[in-house]
């Protein structure tokens, strides 16, 4: 595992790398933010935001989602992944909201995990962006590329967070969590990593290898 000086050349140099790094997912406020993160599960960013502008235009407030028709919400969802079984959820989890947290979205990771739709990383996404909050929430991109450089060395996506948690600052867990996201977008690719432009190959447990 790096030691602590090197984790923080490896963070620092993320952060140059991509100093505008966080939530790609478009969004006013947490109850936008929740309903784009939990349709992002298994399809990409892009295409939530291609979906989001109709859906919040045509239900603006929680309470309108919680009143609208599956069929209604599952044309607009259509062009995503698993859209029928993202709108039944979106909408139990509307209808949750309104009935028993007065239409607000809680700011606790208990109750927001309770949710339908709901899991680990949409409620660290959720506390972290629209809390504020600092927490590390491991999508593909992050479990890929902690792993492969040798941040962690861990089989799956909880153990890969709570390592995380225990080799990087907790004040900097949000900005890890954004970095490693936009690194593997742009240059950690699964199949075919950029490694001769990559900011921190010196320090990559895989790229040493070749």
């Amino acid at each position: 595992m790096p030691k602590p000086l090197e984790i923080k050349k490896i963070l620092d140099a993320l952060q140059r790398a991509y100093p505008d790094a966080g939530c790609a997912l478009d969004h006013r406020g947490t109850f936008e933010l929740l309903v784009a993160v939990a349709l992002s599960a298994q399809t990409t960013d892009k295409s939530v935001n291609v979906v989001t502008p109709a859906l919040f235009e045509k239900y603006p407030t929680v309470e309108a989602l919680a009143g609208a028709s599956e069929e209604d919400v599952m044309v607009i969802l259509k062009r995503i992944g698993m859209y029928k079984t993202k709108t039944k959820n979106l909408l139990a989890m509307a209808r949750t909201l309104v009935s028993e947290y007065d239409g607000k979205v809680p700011d606790k990771y208990d109750e927001l995990i309770r949710l339908t739709g709901v899991g680990r990383k949409t409620a660290n996404v959720v506390l972290s962006v629209g809390f504020g909050e600092q927490k590390i929430a491991v999508d593909t991109h992050v479990f890929r590329v902690a792993n492969r450089i040798g941040l962690v060395d861990e089989k799956d996506v909880l153990r890969t967070e709570l390592a995380l948690m225990e080799v990087i600052p907790k004040e900097r867990w949000t900005e890890a969590h954004h970095s490693l996201i936009f690194h593997g977008r742009n240059c950690c690719s699964a199949r075919k990593p950029t490694c001769e432009t990559c900011c921190i190959s010196k320090f990559c447990k895989d790229f040493k290898k070749l």
